[in-house]
């Protein structure tokens, strides 16, 4: 594949032969004035589903190796995909809001290593990526219009399996597995804007890392969605996500993931 798997097939193949809200409801005047202005009217939630076509660009390096640049287009990706698993789960009651996200990602690729004896590579690299965030939503006076700050964790692990058959022992496999996690805390806001009853705007910004799992990490998501009925929802939007990690191990070396995960996502929500 030209591009990110290419890249990272060649790298690892000379690594192995050296040896990662709603709003509250106001309460029902009580006959008494003891009670608060307005108590939350219970939670209330969205399960999400969607599918997000990403592309990849950036560099990836493994042990000392000169870093593999990544240039792939979702087309690029598709061709080497075996599977995914992405979801949302949003909760919210009164003015806090509890977000979850998970993307899972399977990837695999076969080359030939242009070295002695042309031995066979096959790579399979798996991606996860979770995130729990909660929010605050601020006192902006328009009931259409959500603005939460929020705080949290991300959650991003890359596993990478390389198995290579040497050209002249083709029984003989080499195998190798390498897995990188790291854990972010990020800060962002969220925007919630309904733009009529069945037309809405959403929108998500945040940034972390500083140094305590990677370098950097970044997020912004858009989406216009529909309202088909008080349950059903679609929407369709982008999404980009940036991640500078660096690390290293006694065993592995230095490994280096400076990349943004972008493209158009297509979701649907259920509510309830």
């Amino acid at each position: 594949m030209a591009g990110y798997l290419r890249g990272l097939v060649s790298i690892l193949g000379l690594a192995l032969l050296a040896q990662p809200a709603s709003a509250a409801d106001p309460a029902r005047p009580g006959p008494a004035p003891t009670a608060p202005p307005s108590i939350p009217a219970g939670w209330t939630f969205q399960a999400t589903f969607y599918g997000w076509a990403t592309a990849l660009n950036g560099t990836v390096g493994v042990r000392n190796l000169p870093p593999a640049k990544v240039d792939a287009s979702f087309g690029d990706i598709l061709e080497h995909f075996d599977g995914a698993l992405m979801g949302a789960l949003l909760a919210k009651n009164g003015d806090w809001m509890i977000l979850t996200d998970l993307v899972w990602a399977q990837l695999t690729d076969d080359a030939k290593l242009k070295i002695a004896n042309d031995p066979a590579l096959k790579v399979k690299q798996r991606l996860l990526i979770a995130s729990a965030i909660a929010g605050y939503r601020l006192p902006l006076g328009n009931p259409d219009l959500d603005l939460s700050v929020t705080a949290g964790l991300r959650y991003q692990r890359l596993t990478l399996d390389a198995t290579l058959t040497p050209g002249t022992l083709p029984f003989i496999d080499l195998k190798s597995n390498q897995t990188k996690a790291w854990l972010d805390p990020v800060v962002g806001l969220v925007l919630q804007y309904r733009i009529n009853e069945r037309w809405f705007f959403n929108a998500l910004a945040d940034i972390g890392g500083f140094g305590v799992g990677s370098q950097l990490t970044s997020q912004g998501v858009v989406s216009v969605g529909y309202n088909w009925t008080e349950t059903i929802s679609t929407a369709i939007g982008y999404r980009a996500l940036y991640t500078d990690y660096k690390g290293s191990g006694v065993r592995t070396g230095t490994f280096r993931y400076d990349t943004t995960m972008h493209g158009p996502f297509l979701s649907l929500g259920v509510h309830f």
